[in-house]
């Protein structure tokens, strides 16, 4: 799960009653609120309230202001969910070292020149972006960068597909095998997901990985035939190696549903629905993103590993699926073996 910062929200624990001129510039220019205090006891309850954007600590006067800011920033970065807050520090020369060990994400002598002092709190930001954005298993950009390169297609105007991918009966084998196991499922399927893509579509394509079981990936218009159906090929060539032998010879396995009845589970599918600007215009990311999970929804109702395009155009949105839109060319339906 992607830990999600507050975008406005921002800190300095500060005992000087004049900011570094560079600070002051960055303060004004910054588009957020921001919290000043001399209280360490502050920082810390309204990171854990509100986990901020950033805390700014300027860990420069006494011998003992200096030791309580490192503590603050100490205690800051040893709890989970406080943590990922990056920390910019300011400090006295001889306490850089100290500073770093208490966790600090950036740290700057007092006497730095202001440009640099810019530069290194802004590349702080970007890391801390990057890094907070991807999903810790699989190392794929999450939901804020899924966004944007949504927004990035639509604004560009170039022809685009967008495919929500989705596992079929995952919970189930989640449920009998574990959540180890699960997560290297999780883990395999994103991996096929960014081999396939990017092997297809190196300058041009992006995976994401929404949560989950559920990821996005968008690829130029032409190159969907040939990446969903790589994608599908290679997904169910794959995922029966992840269960027993007596399982995959088999096909499928006893599990529970919610009523506690036993039933036959098969194995694990693939489904993935896809949008295009091809017959339609968007004007926001958004809206590509609540079509694809439209179609994803639509896919999952269709057996076995399956890709389906949405072939309508705007003016017949809303309207609910059926076998024979395929027919009337309203959705392309593929699946392993056939169309």
């Amino acid at each position: 799960m992607t830990h999600t910062l507050n975008d406005h929200i921002a800190m300095q624990l500060s005992a000087r009653d004049d900011a570094p001129a560079w600070l002051t510039s960055w303060w004004r220019a910054y588009e957020g609120g921001c919290q000043v205090t001399d209280s360490a006891t502050t920082v810390w309850e309204q990171a854990l309230k509100a986990r901020p954007r950033l805390v700014v600590i300027d860990a420069c006067g006494t011998p003992e202001w200096t030791a309580k800011a490192i503590a603050a920033c100490r205690r800051l970065k040893r709890d989970a969910y406080t943590g990922i807050v990056p920390v910019f520090m300011i400090v006295p020369p001889t306490v850089l070292a100290e500073a770093f060990a208490a966790g600090a994400d950036e740290v700057v002598r007092e006497s730095v020149d202001d440009r640099e002092a810019l530069a290194r709190l802004a590349a702080m930001l970007r890391r801390s972006d990057r890094d907070t954005d991807v999903h810790p298993s699989t190392r794929l950009p999450g939901a804020r960068e899924i966004e944007a390169e949504l927004s990035r297609r639509v604004a560009s105007g170039e022809k685009f597909a967008a495919g929500y991918a989705d596992l079929d009966h995952f919970k189930e084998f989640n449920d009998r095998y574990g959540y180890h196991h699960g997560d290297q499922v999780i883990r395999l399927v994103a991996r096929i997901l960014h081999d396939v893509v990017k092997g297809l579509c190196p300058e041009d394509g992006f995976v994401g990985h929404i949560g989950g079981d559920d990821f996005l990936v968008t690829v130029p218009l032409a190159a969907v035939p040939r990446v969903c159906d790589e994608i599908v090929h290679v997904f169910d060539e794959l995922i029966p190696l992840q269960y027993s032998e007596q399982d995959r010879r088999v096909g499928y396995f006893f599990g529970k549903d919610r009523r506690g009845q036993l039933h036959r589970v098969p194995l694990m599918t693939l489904s993935v629905g896809v949008v295009t600007n091809q017959r339609r215009h968007f004007t926001r990311g958004i809206e590509v993103s609540e079509l694809a999970t439209e179609m994803k929804s639509y896919a999952k109702t269709l057996p076995g590993s399956v890709w389906a395009v949405d072939r309508r155009r705007d003016e017949s949105a809303g309207t609910t699926f059926s076998g024979a839109d395929v027919a009337r060319g309203r959705i392309e339906k593929r699946t392993m073996g056939g169309a």
